[in-house]
């Protein structure tokens, strides 16, 4: 196949085996599904738990928590590139909220509720959520309006957040809330369960893509939290966020990259059996050149992000680099994936079609994670400019 990621020296045998359990999972659980999950608007809750029985929940987290330990970077590469070929970025996006939502619960969480939330969630049988953008707000975290006020054992929590990936279905949500005063210096996090009495959720939100993601509303009411549930310290909260966003920014640059790759795949197969003027279109030389582009395209995008991995597992802090990665991976994905659907002709318009709900998808990935005018903004900072 075309594109088919090979033993490099990035992935040993050890990511090969993984890629393939994940590989058969897609293949058994998920592909026979997911068009009639996409129409939907969601897929089963099931889903979670077999994944989780698979090991697929687990991958980075401790291993005294039930995941598969930490520091393994092309371990989580390869994971994510696999899921990808459901063909649905709103299944991998609802799957792995736990991969936004639960480290700052495994890293600074009170021991006892991390090691309360943390398993269940690994084994799919608790989903997990993260909850910062507010109404209004979008990318300027610093000022987010979601209150919590302390009150003896607990925190009484009022405010909204939009947008919000696995927001119907969640048990626990870590969300960014206001605790001192204005700017980044204010916000903690707290660990929220959806029983929470004065936690509600809005109507399903209709998206342009990622259909099969369940994404809501979030309405906070003189909410009361224990107060053990703060994450972290008081007022520190910024920076557990900023730390979770480098692997986040990662897994969406692999998003990216994947939705083109498979589109990619889906051009070159249709390409090659579309019969036009006597002949596959695929000899016709500015669609072989088409094609040509966008494999190149989608190498680069590729080969970039796995050096971003690469410093990541030598313990840097690449922010300039993921941030360059995403931007690039997600520019190639909107193009290949236009150039997709314009291969497939009309068929590409089709909601049957496969390119179709890769195009549709694909817009996203310039906006969520911090869109690209932010991602140029830390570039920028980064050059000292």
């Amino acid at each position: 196949m075309a594109g088919e990621i090979t033993v490099t020296e990035y992935f040993n045998e050890t990511h090969q085996q993984v890629r393939q359990t994940v590989r058969k999972f897609i293949s058994s659980h998920v592909l026979p599904h997911i068009q009639d999950w996409e129409e939907a608007g969601e897929f089963p809750r099931e889903l979670y738990r077999l994944a989780g029985d698979a090991g697929l929940l687990g991958i980075g987290f401790p291993e005294n928590l039930g995941g598969t330990g930490e520091g393994d970077v092309f371990l989580k590469v390869a994971v994510s590139e696999e899921l990808m070929r459901s063909t649905s970025g709103g299944l991998v996006a609802s799957l792995g909220s736990l991969d936004i939502g639960l480290p700052p619960v495994a890293k600074w969480a009170r021991p006892e509720v991390r090691d309360q939330i943390v398993p269940p969630v690994l084994r799919g049988e608790k989903i997990a959520a993260l909850a910062i953008t507010e109404p209004g707000g979008g990318s300027d975290v610093a000022s987010l309006r979601t209150r919590a006020v302390r009150d003896g054992d607990h925190y009484v929590v009022n405010g909204s957040k939009t947008f919000i990936t696995s927001g119907h279905r969640a048990d626990h949500y870590t969300v960014a809330v206001r605790t001192g005063g204005e700017g980044h210096g204010g916000i903690s996090l707290l660990l929220i369960d959806r029983d929470t009495p004065g936690f509600s959720t809005g109507g399903k939100l209709k998206k342009m893509g990622w259909w099969a993601s369940d994404t809501a509303e979030l309405f906070f009411e003189d909410c009361r939290v224990p107060a053990d549930r703060l994450i972290g310290a008081e007022n520190a909260g910024f920076i557990a966020i900023m730390s979770n966003f480098l692997q986040e920014r990662l897994m969406l640059t692999i998003m990216a990259y994947m939705t083109a790759q498979i589109a990619l795949e889906e051009s070159l197969q249709y390409s090659q059996q579309r019969q036009a003027f006597g002949r596959s279109i695929d000899r016709f030389q500015v669609n072989r050149h088409k094609l040509v582009d966008m494999a190149t395209q989608i190498d680069v995008a590729r080969e970039y992000a796995y050096r971003c991995a690469a410093l990541m597992q030598a313990g840097k802090n690449p922010i300039k680099e993921v941030a360059m990665a995403k931007n690039f991976a997600v520019q190639v994905c909107e193009s290949v994936t236009r150039e997709a659907v314009q291969l497939h002709g009309g068929m590409g318009y089709m909601r049957e079609s496969v390119v179709e709900r890769l195009y549709r998808d694909a817009k996203i990935l310039s906006i969520g994670g911090g869109t690209d005018e932010i991602m140029k903004e830390l570039i920028a900072k980064q050059m000292k400019l």
